[in-house]
């Protein structure tokens, strides 16, 4: 088992923990923001189980029918996943404000202050981990899900600050106000992954400092003349590079095709994490700049 598919594994078994103790302390005290961190707990185990199954279909190697494999998953499942994280953020929100219009009073205040230190203690060891294995594996969904756990930890801290000062106040309207600030938080947190997973999907290239370093390998390389149309792009954990290298028209196919080689090891040295998926044209004159001349 890969270590991103253990580490959705663990992620769907911590969230189905921690929404079992959530929502029956949320229901029985009438907590807003108990009840919050519950429903984000139960999003947080549905998308820890998409994840999986997201993960695992994006390992598959290409084949007749996906050439380029199905690397795009992993950016399809960050969309769904913040597409979710909005609409439950939304929802909490509703809740916040029934609360401060029909006046709810929380109860059994003692006993969801020891669920939200014990919530709070495991989530930031499950984010502790997801973060290794995302600096690890370079995986969009790891780092999504990290991400995830990382508002969890906040929205519980939150949740617990609450229970303490409704506890010593009576003040309820502590309770909405911290509930409508996790809803808020949690709906803010979902842009990023939305963001970046559009990105993947329209294949945005990699950052510039990355494909700066590409170009200083190609330039390095004294058998290259020129090159053109660099292109890149990310599918899950695999980074697509396009070049067309120009080579003097007298050099033999030998030389041509040792210098490229040397090149596609120099840029997998790059970031060793990374499955390199390298595709060089070598042409024997400038054809770009024909082109352009040619217009």
């Amino acid at each position: 088992m890969t270590p991103q598919k253990k580490a959705t594994l663990i992620s769907s078994c911590v969230a189905a923990i921690l929404t079992l103790m959530k929502l029956v302390i949320g229901i029985a005290s009438g907590s807003v923001a108990v009840l919050a961190s519950a429903v984000d707990s139960v999003l947080d185990m549905f998308v820890s189980i998409f994840n999986y199954f997201a993960i695992s279909n994006s390992e598959k190697p290409a084949d007749k029918t996906f050439n380029y494999g199905r690397g795009k998953i992993e950016a399809l499942a960050s969309v769904i996943e913040g597409t979710i994280i909005t609409i439950s953020g939304l929802y909490l929100l509703y809740q916040a404000v029934d609360k401060a219009i029909n006046g709810h009073i929380s109860q059994y205040l003692d006993i969801s202050i020891y669920v939200m230190i014990a919530s709070l203690i495991i989530t930031i060891s499950l984010v502790t981990y997801l973060n290794y294995v995302a600096k690890k594996t370079n995986s969009m969904v790891i780092k999504a899900d990290a991400l995830h756990y990382k508002t969890d930890v906040f929205s519980n801290v939150a949740v617990l600050v609450s229970l303490v000062l409704v506890t010593f106040t009576g003040y309820e309207l502590i309770d909405v106000f911290v509930g409508g600030g996790i809803a808020l938080y949690i709906i803010y947190s979902s842009y990023e992954l939305i963001h970046d997973g559009i990105l993947v999907l329209l294949d945005r290239a990699v950052d510039e400092e990355l494909v700066c370093k590409i170009e200083e390998i190609i330039k390095e390389n004294d058998k290259v003349n020129a090159y053109h149309l660099l292109k890149t792009r990310e599918a899950g954990h695999q980074t697509f590079v396009e070049v067309h290298l120009v080579f003097d028209c007298i050099i033999t196919l030998m030389d041509a095709h040792r210098a490229s080689d040397w090149i596609e090891d120099k840029i997998e040295k790059l970031d060793t994490k990374r499955n390199w998926i390298i595709n060089i044209h070598m042409d024997p004159y400038d054809d770009f700049k024909m082109n352009d001349t040619n217009h």
